[in-house]
């Protein structure tokens, strides 16, 4: 989970529970994931990472300016500095392939679709499994032909950013065992899927439809060890917020999040395109070089049973009664 809540804390005891766990490299400069690798490395536990795919960048300059100018007053109010011009990065990606190339993990995932080939084969030959989230039967097959390992099939109902290759696809609501049979229908590569899981019963129905693993994320957001900021913990409990949307105001790009007066005023107007239109965090921490501020995600219903335990809790909680191995299997 980027931007934050994930921490080397969270990551042990995601393992030490039995789960495998991921690190983002997501929102974060070269040196800074360098960084927690190294700190990752010494905790002595195994771990997979996470890249967000560079993208190609949409946003018209005209387009940019209006929501720039319709943002003025609330960024004003909250000490964010808004580009006068749109920014457009690459996530570092080339610097981060480097350093998983010089120093292996067992798995690397990416999200946004699919990079150049030749990275995912410098990947592969260094030793990783390479991961792809994809959201369609459509997306599994372009994967497999670009010869990842194998699957992370995202369902509508997740929280956070949409894994879609096409960010302005419509995010239409159905089951994520839906979309795990889909894919399964057109690919024989292991699957790990995920998208409000929110219980046993999620998982034994992911199972089913034919996944080896089933991923958690925002079950674990108000874990004792994540990194979740205390506004994001205390909505996540908040009865006021009674429902999750699928927006793009807050970065450019479809996410699922709480319903707030944000997404009220601005979903409507808010230009697609990331990374330009997410704004940078207004409170980064110290040393680090997060630049951006995700969306407060949820998925559909599971953020209710996001609570304040350890994360193994909240693994045991999602595990009640599965009988099924839960690590990724290739």
């Amino acid at each position: 989970m980027a931007g934050g809540p994930s921490t080397i804390a969270l990551t042990s005891a995601v393992t030490d529970a039995g789960g495998f766990a991921f690190l983002p490299a997501g929102y974060l400069a070269a040196e800074a994931f360098e960084s927690l690798l190294a700190d990752a490395r010494a905790a002595g536990r195994p771990f997979g990472v996470n890249l967000f795919v560079p993208q190609p960048g949409a946003v018209a300059a005209s387009g940019y300016a209006a929501y720039r100018d319709r943002l003025a007053g609330e960024a004003a109010a909250l000490g964010v500095d808004l580009p006068a011009e749109p920014r457009h990065d690459d996530d570092a990606w080339s610097a981060k392939v480097d350093l998983l190339v010089a120093d292996p993990v067992p798995f690397v995932s990416l999200t946004f679709g699919l990079p150049p080939l030749a990275d995912i084969a410098r990947l592969r030959t260094a030793g990783s499994r390479v991961l792809a989230t994809v959201t369609t039967a459509a997306e599994a097959r372009a994967a497999e032909e670009a010869g990842v390992d194998g699957l992370v099939v995202q369902g509508p109902a997740a929280g956070g950013h949409s894994g879609a290759f096409d960010p302005r696809r419509p995010i239409d609501l159905a089951p994520t065992a839906d979309v795990v049979q889909a894919v399964r229908a057109v690919s024989a590569l292991p699957i790990v899927a995920g998208g409000g899981v929110d219980g046993p019963g999620a998982v034994r129905a992911l199972r089913s439809a034919g996944a080896e693993a089933v991923a958690v994320g925002t079950l674990l957001l108000r874990a004792t060890e994540a990194g979740t900021t205390p506004t994001h913990r205390a909505a996540l409990a908040d009865p006021a917020f009674t429902e999750t949307v699928v927006t793009h105001a807050f970065t450019g790009r479809p996410a699922r999040a709480l319903r707030n007066g944000f997404v009220d005023r601005y979903d409507a107007s808010a230009p697609y395109g990331y990374p330009e239109s997410a704004p940078p965090d207004p409170r980064p921490p110290p040393g680090s070089s997060r630049r951006r501020r995700p969306a407060p995600s949820a998925p559909v219903g599971g953020h209710r049973l996001a609570r304040r335990t350890g994360a193994a809790r909240g693994r045991d909680r999602a595990r009640a009664g599965v009988n099924h191995p839960s690590r990724p299997r290739t």
